[in-house]
């Protein structure tokens, strides 16, 4: 997604949201580079389920070869002629490419003032865009920081009503190695992203 530079100050709690948005989102989009399985592989987590997952992660990443993520990654979302998983809003929602679920989306984005960067040609409902526009909303990415209200309802209506349904079938994905930690990471993730949206709304 295009974004405009800025240095924006975020209290630390939101900095480590927004992380976790875009490395997810980052994972997501493209097979991950040798330096991101590195990275990956040093990562540490606490005892809960999303700690358990990064740990998961780190443990699979430390054994995975790049050439095999990336086949991992072409048998997911990709294939010969689709991959096992289709990670689009529209096709969660409505079980077809390109419905109104992305239609609502795309307006959305205009009033958040995000476009689509001008070498991606995926639909903006696929769910590393999505990841990547909820950790640039957080960290002001696109102008200005939106508020938690904002960011719940874009939330609400663009990630929450079936990303923990994509990363429950990614981590259960036949194809999925490295993928499935993520999954168990995502869906985690998105538990606790919804929750503390419900608690700021209460």
């Amino acid at each position: 997604m295009s974004a405009s530079a800025t240095n924006i100050e975020i209290s630390e709690e939101d900095r480590l949201r927004a992380d976790m948005y875009n490395f997810l989102g980052l994972l997501l989009a493209r097979p991950p580079s040798k330096e991101v399985l590195n990275k990956t592989a040093e990562l540490s987590g606490d005892d809960g389920a999303l700690g358990g997952a990064i740990n998961a992660m780190a443990r699979v990443a430390k054994s995975t070869r790049v050439n095999a993520v990336e086949s991992e990654f072409t048998a997911l979302f990709i294939g010969l002629g689709r991959g096992e998983l289709l990670p689009y809003t529209s096709f969660y929602l409505t079980g077809f490419l390109n419905e109104k679920p992305l239609a609502m989306l795309r307006k959305d984005m205009a009033g958040l003032r995000i476009s689509r960067a001008p070498n991606v040609y995926e639909p903006e409902d696929n769910i590393a865009s999505l990841l990547e526009m909820m950790g640039g909303m957080i960290q002001g990415r696109f102008g200005q920081v939106t508020s938690l209200d904002e960011q719940a309802a874009f939330f609400n209506k663009h990630i929450g009503s079936w990303a923990e349904h994509f990363f429950s079938d990614l981590e259960a994905a036949k194809s999925s190695v490295f993928y499935a930690p993520v999954g168990s990471a995502g869906k985690a993730f998105i538990e606790i992203e919804r929750e503390a949206f419900r608690m700021d709304a209460a």
